[in-house]
């Protein structure tokens, strides 16, 4: 049982043009761009900067945001590297897989799954809770959740789910048209937010920027889950604001960021990929930080910190009711749920093509790999991903697990930043069209600084994460190694060399074909 053993790149590539299985390349560069700012213009600046504001940093959130960004860029430079190289489906997972192994390959396909599913689960709940805010504002009495036997059906979540799941059925350009329309509508609306918000800015609320430290109100075992894991492992006393309170805000307002591994996903479905992918994303990425902390200085000028962290779940509206413009608040509730719409749309799309490949190397059932023929979408998938997020978000209180897309995201991240020396390492005749500069210093800095964001989130985050992996495993040992198409190559190869015929089957390229035949029909 060799857990290291690595997928080439060449076989990678050709997996990607298997008959069957392979998909469409029509996304250009302005695609990508739209993509990624569709993905991140949402629900992070609509609630997480307020509420990182409100809990962690202070008017100093601008400094988180600024961290964060900084972080994605460093790890979304690897990221260019890999995708120029290995211009497939699958993003972290195909990267990983091509340089650290199999093992940790499924970890981070796994990782990637927690992160999409969670992601596109909670947005879509969001969704409609925002769908019904925008209802109350127009004077109609439409409640989030209707009650189904005594469980809360959160209705929206069904429908914008079910629609995106058709569009992305239909075709993966037909549903990067609808989401640019979308998109250019909320970059309006922050737009506006922006310009209207800095006419309220009081200089004396940006007094002082970076609070100083204090402990949270709790000393119970519920609150030591809700302090950083950091501050778990130094032995600190549970607190908020000063200067790990910027750090905090940082991990929290990552999730803002999430959408550029995302874009990484359709490498396979863009358009000579080598120059497209880096535009895309380092477009995406400028425009959205630069959005970011400008909606920041807007928000932590108008009111005062501490006045958000009065509110429950302090959102861009708190900021504006405070201030008596209702009219702007309801002008925010509209751009949030288009905002939303666009992100819920590219999490699915990202969910379906890291299932797509981990099930091309049959570590999942192969069957699920299965594309249309007209369209190249991967449509059976895409409906089983779009009923699985919509029962979830639609029936549970899925959003306690907010924190664990973060730390899906940010365990890929490290990964990644490591594999690219790695790549270079075992590669060195590769000429990707973009490397990340400076030799090896970026890429350690990368992984150095996700692990360091890791560590703010909190303890519990940390041990459903723990409870997560143990499930990857278990799902890996008993599945995904057994039928790995690698590890029959590997088998293959093992026959032939001790002399029986290379026509010898394994047990397991059997059940494969058997798997095959069975999708055909």
């Amino acid at each position: 049982m060799n857990l290291l053993r690595t997928k080439s790149i060449e076989q990678s590539i050709a997996d990607a043009d298997e008959p069957g299985r392979k998909l469409k390349r029509s996304l250009s560069t302005w695609d990508l761009m739209i993509m990624g700012v569709a993905v991140a213009v949402g629900a992070g600046i609509f609630s997480v900067g307020a509420k990182a504001a409100a809990n962690f940093a202070g008017p100093a959130v601008t400094v988180s945001f600024a961290i964060a960004a900084v972080t994605c860029a460093l790890a979304i430079m690897c990221y260019a590297e890999f995708a120029t190289a290995i211009p497939v489906a699958g993003s972290a997972y195909v990267f990983t897989y091509a340089t650290m192994g199999e093992l940790l390959a499924w970890i981070i396909g796994w990782n990637l799954i927690l992160e999409l599913f969670t992601a596109a689960a909670v947005i879509a709940k969001y969704w409609g809770i925002y769908l019904s805010k925008v209802f109350a504002l127009t004077g109609l009495d439409v409640p989030p959740a209707i009650s189904l036997g005594g469980v809360d059906l959160y209705w929206g979540a069904f429908l914008i789910v079910a629609i995106f799941t058709v569009l992305l059925v239909l075709g993966t350009k037909l549903s990067a048209r609808v989401g640019n329309i979308f998109t250019l509508i909320k970059i309006g609306v922050v737009l506006f937010v922006i310009v209207v918000g800095f006419t309220y800015v009081k200089v004396e609320n940006y007094s002082p920027f970076v609070p100083a430290a204090e402990p949270t109100a709790g000393t119970g075992a519920a609150d030591v889950l809700k302090q950083s894991f950091f501050g778990f492992l130094t032995g600190a006393a549970p607190a908020q604001y000063g200067t790990m309170g910027i750090f905090a805000g940082a991990a929290l307002v990552f999730f803002a960021f999430i959408g550029f591994d995302v874009v990484a996903t359709s490498a396979e479905e863009v358009k000579n990929p080598q120059k497209t992918l880096p535009r895309g994303i380092f477009g995406g990425l400028a425009l959205v930080t630069l959005l970011y902390i400008l909606v920041s200085l807007a928000l932590t000028g108008m009111v005062s910190y501490t006045q958000l962290a009065e509110a429950k779940s302090p959102t861009l509206t708190t900021a504006f009711e405070a201030v008596g413009d209702t009219s702007a608040a309801k002008v925010i509730a509209f751009g949030s749920l288009v905002g939303l719409t666009t992100v819920i749309m590219v999490l699915l799309m990202g969910l379906s093509r890291v299932v797509l490949a981990m099930s091309r190397d049959g570590l999942l059932p192969r069957s699920l790999s299965k594309t249309s023929d007209k369209r190249s979408t991967p449509a059976r998938l895409q409906i089983i991903c779009g009923a699985a997020v919509a029962l979830v978000a639609g029936l549970t209180n899925v959003d306690l697990l907010e924190e664990m897309i973060n730390i899906g995201t940010l365990s890929a991240f490290v990964v990644v930043s490591l594999g690219i020396l790695v790549l270079r390492r075992k590669r060195p005749d590769l000429k990707p069209a973009f490397r990340v500069p400076f030799g090896k210093v970026l890429p350690i800095v990368s992984a150095v600084l996700c692990l360091y964001l890791m560590t703010n989130l909190a303890v519990e985050t940390w041990i459903f994460f723990a409870i997560w992996l143990v499930i990857g495993l278990v799902i890996y040992f008993a599945y995904g190694q057994r039928h790995s198409r690698l590890n029959e190559r590997f088998a293959e190869a093992s026959v032939s060399v001790n002399g029986a015929p290379a026509a010898a089957r394994t047990e397991a390229a059997a059940e494969r074909d058997d798997e095959d035949e069975l999708s055909r029909t």
